[in-house]
């Protein structure tokens, strides 16, 4: 990797542990000191087998859980590895799944958006929506080219699939925070709209000047977007090339470069497969 200034760094991972079901027959060592350092506007790609730690990476970086002691975890220059999740919304903006997690289907498209800015803040009391807030709103949504600006009032559940993870994508980036995780935010999509929301994540990585990370099944996909890749396995990270080592590279390439770095031949033929998902 390029060496960066410190001053940019966003987010600091330092010897991060997590072990479900300590002293069981069941426990598993997710992630076993892994050691990141994400710089401002770094778009990072995160590709591994299923258990290699990629989403109880991005978790640990959510505040959803703890890591083990002696993990270090500093946001935007503050050291959060003590915060709690609610704490880390001033931080963190992020897209899951499943656009039912991320969005509330009972309340309209104005209501989810007011929710997500006002998420990070003290509550007060005055109105959740209001005319300034509006033209946010429908400038924030416009970009989008779904015409959502003009459906304020529309109720969430109404929205397709796609028009859904659109809006949960501007959700998480409309408060600003210093970074945006995307966890396998296609998964649930037909190949068509996989690929729209993806587009649509890159414009607004890029136009919103966010650093993000992302994490996808998809080698391809991997390849394909962010000016960053790491790849995990057993709870580490094993590989992690910049933007000019990747762009010339295929997915035998990448494979190729995994066996090297993990010292094992790689087995896991699902993310192996190109296109949307």
């Amino acid at each position: 990797m390029m060496s960066k200034k410190k001053s940019d760094r966003i987010l600091q991972l330092s010897d991060v542990s997590k072990v479900f079901a300590r002293g069981t027959v069941d426990e598993v060592r997710a992630l076993d000191g892994a050691n990141l350092d994400v710089y401002d506007r770094d778009f990072v790609t995160i590709i591994g087998s299923n258990g290699a730690g990629k989403s109880t990476l991005l978790n640990i970086v959510a505040g959803v859980y703890p890591p083990e002691r002696g993990s270090r975890v500093v946001l935007d220059g503050d050291d959060v590895t003590l915060f709690a999740e609610y704490r880390r919304a001033a931080y963190v903006g992020r897209v899951w799944q499943s656009p039912e997690v991320g969005t509330a289907g009972n309340l309209s498209i104005e209501e989810n958006l007011s929710l997500a800015m006002l998420r990070a803040q003290r509550r007060r009391l005055r109105p959740a929506v209001n005319k300034g807030r509006r033209q946010l709103f429908r400038e924030a949504l416009s970009g989008l080219g779904l015409g959502l600006e003009n459906r304020l009032n529309t109720p969430v559940c109404t929205l397709s699939g796609g028009q859904r993870q659109a809006l949960a994508l501007v959700m998480a980036t409309i408060s600003k925070p210093a970074i945006l995780l995307l966890d396998e935010h296609i998964a649930t999509l037909d190949p068509k709209t996989a690929e729209t929301v993806l587009n649509l994540s890159d414009v607004i990585i890029e136009r919103e000047k966010m650093t993000a990370m992302m994490v996808t099944h998809n080698m391809e996909l991997a390849l394909r977007y962010g000016n960053r890749l790491i790849m995990m396995h057993k709870g580490r990270i094993v590989v992690d090339m910049a933007e000019s080592d990747k762009k010339a590279l295929s997915v035998g390439d990448l494979v190729n470069a995994f066996e090297k770095a993990a010292g094992e031949q790689f087995k896991d033929d699902s993310i192996l497969l190109s296109g949307g998902n």
